[in-house]
């Protein structure tokens, strides 16, 4: 890890201990509100709304629904309505107002199994084209919504006649640079990451990292693709250097174990895209910096342009948690402010300090 004081330092402002297994914890954009998504004990889900006051967390709003929520996005919403979109254990992909969240303002039974992971693009002034949700499921489907139009998805990503369905575990949207061009990456159980252009509605791309696929985000939404993060079940974590695609060998990538336990998530730092967050299956954040190469490109014996990967450095990890963190939110407005939540049942508000000085 990068010594001196000037090493970033990862503290604990605030912890609030919930009654309910959280799955996924966000913060409410242009806001000192974060939110929280779980399972309560006997069965039914839960959105919880706080706001940060100084050093505590004070509730504001408990809303329960009748199936555990796994996952939630702002990420296709405008800055003005600040909609937070859910998936459930039931395949339902719901879109709440969070001033008056009896009833969705949209809603789709969206899958036959649990909504693993889901992602939202071209809203909060994010990223061109329509604003748009993708979902990724149990049931071995990816879809990709447009909460304009009614209950059918604009793109369906279903396995191939004959072809076993795999658990989808994690889905990033990318590529959102103009009108035209978006991707979707997604990962699977078995290690598959598949990366699918929505322009051309065709497989871009795929890969297998032999261990299942429980993260994947870009560095960015709304680039050229410029970097990809994967993250596995076997503690290793590979980046993508998604700038020049190798008609064979595809992208150029480097891998890193970071720990023993399972990588549960990645989070790109908003203001500065190659800083990043792995948390562990351990209670451990891991704070990343890559470092690009003199030249990220060559050209083979072919003379087709390949890929050169970077390299990673360790800035910070700490141990929060006996219980893995799975999930983690950095806010897009406070440089170094950021939510994690464990399954010990607690929310935490962490303050990753000197990142400026990176």
């Amino acid at each position: 890890a990068a010594a001196g004081p000037e090493r970033p330092q990862v503290v604990s402002h605030v912890q609030q201990a919930l009654n309910y297994t959280v799955f996924d914890c966000k913060w409410v954009p242009r806001s000192a509100r974060l939110l929280c998504v779980g399972s309560a004990a006997r069965g039914t889900g839960l959105i919880q709304l706080y706001e940060l006051h100084g050093g505590r967390l004070e509730l504001l709003r408990e809303i329960e629904k009748p199936k555990p929520i796994k996952c939630g996005t702002f990420g296709a919403t405008s800055l003005q309505q600040r909609y937070l979109a859910t998936g459930d254990f039931d395949g339902n992909l719901n879109i709440w107002n969070l001033e008056a969240p009896e009833i969705p303002v949209y809603s789709v039974k969206g899958h036959k199994e649990i909504i693993n992971s889901i992602d939202g693009v071209g809203g909060l002034g994010i990223g061109e084209g329509a604003p748009e949700i993708v979902t990724g499921s149990r049931d071995g489907t990816v879809k990709v919504w447009d909460p304009r139009q009614n209950d059918t998805p604009v793109a369906n990503m279903e396995p191939v006649q004959g072809e076993s369905k795999r658990d989808c575990w994690t889905v990033a949207f990318g590529n959102a640079y103009n009108q035209e061009e978006r991707v979707v990456c997604a990962g699977y159980d078995n290690g598959d990451i598949k990366l699918f252009d929505l322009k051309t509605m065709s497989l871009r791309w795929e890969t297998n990292i032999k261990n299942g696929v429980c993260s994947v985000e870009f560095d960015r939404k709304d680039i050229n693709m410029n970097k990809l993060v994967a993250t596995s079940l076997e503690g290793k974590f590979h980046v993508f250097d998604m700038r020049t695609q190798h008609p064979t060998k595809g992208f150029a990538s480097l891998s890193e174990k970071a720990q023993k336990s399972t990588i549960w998530q990645v989070r790109h730092l908003p203001q500065n895209r190659d800083i990043f967050m792995t948390s562990g299956g351990s209670g451990s954040l891991h704070l990343w910096k890559y470092e690009y190469p003199a030249q990220r490109s060559k050209k083979d014996s072919e003379g087709s342009e390949m890929g050169v990967a970077g390299s990673v450095s360790l800035l910070q990890n700490v141990t929060l948690s006996t219980q893995p963190i799975s999930s983690l939110d950095w806010s897009p407005d406070k440089k170094g402010l950021c939510v994690c939540g464990a399954f010990d049942q607690t929310v935490r508000v962490l303050i990753v300090t000197k990142l400026n000085k990176i």
